[in-house]
């Protein structure tokens, strides 16, 4: 895995001699996202996945790096995330899923570091401005370091989770990342942002 790493990190015009922490993730570079061969037929059509998958609530996160500390001038990293999960107890271990075609997956893989933000009700907002490509996700967003990984935290999130990845495996045309959870925090107060069918809500009672 380690020759790989630096394969990728040539192509992309990053150094190898990188300190030993954090170490560089693989990001798996993009290959043909098609699950099936040119002759076979999908089970359902994307429409049909949709749809069905809709009916299932899930709460939002915000999945945040640091800046690179390649030289290349970028800042934090984030992006607006609704399939996350927690994993493992021992060790504790939390997982979410990322587009192999994400343009922000690569700056935080290069980090090796994340913190999960656990979006509240009343940040629906917060929620959109991160799902925003190409623009500056963090103007006017609050935030401070992380304790242990210095990877952003959201002012006033419910909760939130300070990782190292772990581990990443392919799923399909989306990339399945695992973190091993260093820090933690939640000041237990309010209602969690849900996202059901395409709109946000929360609990009513």
């Amino acid at each position: 895995m380690a020759a790989t790493v630096v394969r990728y990190l040539r192509s992309v015009g990053s150094p190898t001699s990188a300190p030993a922490e954090p170490e560089p993730v693989n990001t798996l570079p993009r290959p043909d996202l098609r699950a099936v061969g040119e002759d076979e037929r999908a089970p359902v059509s994307p429409a049909e996945f949709r749809a069905a998958l809709s009916n299932f609530a899930s709460g939002v996160t915000v999945i945040t790096a640091p800046p690179g500390a390649d030289g290349d001038g970028d800042g934090p990293a984030g992006f607006a995330c609704q399939s996350f999960a927690s994993l493992s107890l021992d060790p504790p271990l939390v997982t979410f899923m990322v587009a192999r075609t994400s343009t922000t997956w690569p700056r935080i893989a290069r980090a090796g570091v994340f913190c999960v933000n656990i979006l509240g009700a009343e940040q629906g907002a917060l929620c959109r401005s991160f799902a925003v490509s190409g623009a500056d996700k963090f103007a006017g967003v609050p935030h401070g370091p992380s304790p242990v990984t210095g990877s952003p935290r959201l002012d006033d999130v419910p909760a939130w989770i300070d990782c190292r990845i772990h581990a990443v495996h392919t799923g399909g045309d989306h990339l399945i990342v695992v973190g091993r959870v260093e820090a933690m925090g939640a000041d237990g107060e309010g209602d969690p942002l849900l996202f059901h069918k395409g709109r946000f809500g929360r609990f009513t009672g």
